[in-house]
């Protein structure tokens, strides 16, 4: 048998990346909060509820990704803007968040009940912080620059149910987008880079993941005279 295909089999370190389905198909728990389930429903049925629902999720998104081709090249555009394209068919099938979704979603439940801007801010930069995503332009601190402005105008800090100052800091935050360049009909480019780049990320590990398995391979006396495949060859539907 070809050292590719006994490749595709045997590998463990390949087959471990359907932790990248895993996520896609990661589920809030507060989507299945009290309000939302049916009246009546004891614990266990509810846990059960939640059971069927992630399984009939996953394997929807699963049965996607078992059709459509995808070629591990992180350096070429045009595979990595097929497999974002994978992964939105996948999400729109099986009913999950983006990750600009899923990153509203975290604000929303991370920053409820905070009564002022100061700390709202700080959550903002620490969700950001710990999503890996990077602040290029400098807009926290811009953000911050204004929220100063405003109180130090005011005279104390600003609460997010004030509505009359938060009018003073949404105008200090238009002139920050303005000056970056930043419109709200943009939004969709926006997260269709950051779908790419996530697409990019995640193709990167895949081909990492798969030259390390071929590495240990290689060093196994069976496949010592095989030559190594090309990365680029591999399909993974072979492996999920």
């Amino acid at each position: 048998m070809a050292f590719s295909t006994r490749l595709l089999y045997k590998s463990r370190q390949l087959y471990g990346n359907q932790a990248v389905l895993r996520q896609e198909v990661a589920i809030p728990v507060r989507f299945y909060s009290k309000e939302a389930s049916p009246p009546g429903l004891k614990g266990d049925e509810i846990l059960k509820n939640i059971f069927v629902e992630v399984k009939n999720k996953f394997e929807t998104a699963l049965g996607i990704f078992r059709k459509e081709k995808i070629t591990i090249d992180p350096d070429d555009p045009a595979a990595v803007s097929q497999y974002a394209n994978v992964m939105k068919t996948a999400r729109e099938k099986a009913g999950l968040f983006s990750e600009s979704q899923r990153i509203k979603y975290t604000i929303e439940t991370r920053t409820q009940g905070i009564p002022d801007v100061r700390t709202y801010l700080l959550t903002l930069k620490e969700i950001r912080s710990k999503r890996g995503l990077t602040d290029e332009l400098g807009a926290e601190a811009m953000m911050m620059g204004a929220l100063d402005k405003v109180e130090k105008e005011i005279k104390k800090p600003l609460m997010r149910d004030d509505k009359k100052s938060m009018a003073l800091l949404t105008a200090e935050f238009d002139k920050i987008n303005k000056k970056l360049g930043i419109r709200k009909e943009d939004l969709p480019k926006y997260e269709e880079q950051l779908e790419l780049k996530i697409a990019k990320a995640q193709l990167e590990e895949l081909k990492k993941d798969a030259l390390e398995a071929m590495e240990t391979q290689k060093k196994r006396e069976e496949f010592k005279d095989e030559a190594m495949p090309d990365v680029k060859s591999l399909d993974i539907r072979n492996f999920i």
